[in-house]
């Protein structure tokens, strides 16, 4: 088995909270979009599988490892608006500003990516979110010059479950897949990683438990420390 050199992750719910950041979040969204009509507010909620009162998404809401486009067109029926296109890149432009004053980083992030530096690990982020609302973030929590590439939905390789992100990392920096492995806590996450061969490591820091990871994953950890812990020991061999 090749050695491990690269360490690819998802953001959401791997790097960041989810429904600590996203969830406050997506309630500002939801009354702009509504112009404060609560009835409109709750169907867009409804569509989304966000709970508006407590400010949380369903485990299975489509956001939970979708991206934005992945909803646009039902808010754009619920808003009467003509072009969702125009809509998503609406949201898209401004969401990752509005998430800012709620960005939830894991308290072990740092500490990782410290651990990960002193091993010469070249790293990456692949996320459904877009790419500047990810630059965005990675900005604010001050480790944007810490991966080598910042992927997103829209960056051109396709979004997860699509193997088009792991591999266009892959190519970008002259990996083989099979030396890098996908870290994330969603099955899209697992099943891009797998299509493109490389290495898929599950954490339970999101929505979604080990008992449904397991069978996609290599190796299921239940913290960023845990799975440092794991890359750690699949380098000493």
């Amino acid at each position: 088995m090749a050695a491990i050199e690269a360490v690819l992750f998802d953001k959401d719910g791997t790097l960041i909270d989810f429904q600590g950041t996203w969830g406050p979040t997506f309630h500002v969204l939801m009354s702009e979009l509504s112009g404060g009509d609560m009835a409109i507010a709750e169907r867009l909620a409804e569509a989304a599988g966000f709970d508006l009162p407590a400010r949380r998404f369903a485990p299975d809401s489509v956001l939970v490892a979708g991206s934005n486009d992945d909803i646009v067109d039902a808010f754009a029926e619920i808003l009467g608006l003509p072009d969702p296109r125009a809509l998503a890149d609406d949201i898209n432009a401004r969401i990752g500003d509005m998430s800012l004053p709620y960005l939830s980083p894991f308290d072990d992030l740092i500490p990782m990516l410290d651990r990960l530096a002193v091993h010469g690990l070249v790293l990456g982020v692949a996320t459904n979110d877009s790419e500047a609302s990810a630059r965005a973030q990675l900005a604010a929590m001050g480790v944007s010059d810490r991966f080598a590439a910042i992927i997103g939905f829209d960056s051109g390789h396709g979004a997860k479950p699509g193997p088009g992100m792991v591999t266009g990392f892959c190519e970008a920096l002259a990996l083989d897949p099979a030396s890098v492995v996908m870290v994330g806590d969603s099955l899209h996450d697992m099943h891009a990683g797998r299509a493109a061969g490389a290495r898929t490591l599950a954490v339970t820091t999101g929505t979604v438990g080990a008992e449904v990871l397991a069978p996609h994953a290599d190796h299921v950890a239940t913290s960023l420390s845990e799975a440092l812990a794991w890359i750690e020991l699949q380098r000493a061999g």
